[in-house]
């Protein structure tokens, strides 16, 4: 499902983006080593790289990456971010025109970010810049929305203030998506557990961060903020709240007749 605002979404709520969103558990990078072979010395894309949350787990691990986004103001936080990092090099470009050459990494990954790509053109453009034998890794913090009382009220409070949040929750990957992104080949698939926790202030934040919340100034923005007010003086524990998250991760390769793709 493309979204026409979907590189300029974010302009406005980088710094509660950096934040309060997610990162990743710290299972991530053991579970992409046994799984899909990942060593330090391949290089990576990573598509939609953002604030440089994903970025920095391989950059940690050693890896080349080349953190490719079409956001002006979330690249140049992401570059602020990994200023330190020699082996990051932060590229203007799109899931569907990346401009890196052709055969050029081992990995392709996204993070919290492939349901804005336009899939037909992103799945030919990582077919052109992965080497022989290499691999897509999506991945994405999904958020539990019936497990607890708090959880239930959250969802609740975004179904009735979101902008557009059935439209952009229904476009989020899953097992469908993935079956018709890879095909005709297969993908594997694995969970992770991941938490936060949250006082007041950081579960204002991490609201104000998602793209469909409405922003300071806009009509529904008071209305929302007192009914997250509401939910957490009733739900919290001993001033916390927690927000958790079920980690999926993709992986497969793109090994398809780009002629018949």
């Amino acid at each position: 499902m493309p979204f026409s605002d979907a590189k300029y979404r974010f302009s406005n709520r980088v710094a509660d983006y950096i934040r309060y969103r997610p990162g990743y558990p710290p299972d991530l990078l053991p579970l992409l080593q046994n799984w899909c072979g990942l060593r330090p010395e391949h290089a990576i894309a990573d598509i939609g790289s953002g604030t440089g949350f994903l970025s920095k787990v391989f950059l940690d691990f050693g890896n080349r990456v080349y953190g490719v986004e079409p956001n002006a103001e979330m690249r140049a936080a992401g570059e602020e971010m990994l200023r330190s990092y020699p082996k990051f090099t932060s590229v203007v470009g799109s899931a569907e025109a990346t401009t890196l050459p052709s055969d050029s990494v081992d990995f392709v990954t996204a993070g919290q970010a492939f349901h804005w790509f336009q899939q037909p053109a992103a799945r030919e453009e990582f077919h052109r810049i992965l080497k022989a034998q290499g691999r897509v890794v999506v991945i994405w913090n999904e958020r539990l929305i019936d497990d607890t009382a708090f959880l239930r009220d959250y969802e609740a409070l975004l179904l009735r203030f979101g902008t557009d949040y059935a439209k952009v929750s229904e476009s989020y990957p899953r097992a469908e998506q993935m079956l018709a992104f890879f095909h005709p080949n297969e993908f594997t698939s694995h969970a992770l557990p991941y938490f936060q926790e949250f006082d007041f202030e950081g579960l204002s934040g991490r609201l104000r961060s998602s793209s469909y919340a409405p922003a300071p100034g806009q009509p529904q923005f008071d209305p929302m903020m007192a009914e997250l007010r509401r939910i957490f003086d009733a739900l919290h524990e001993n001033g916390i709240v927690r927000m958790e998250y079920r980690t999926r991760v993709y992986a497969g390769k793109l090994d398809f007749d780009r002629t018949t793709a």
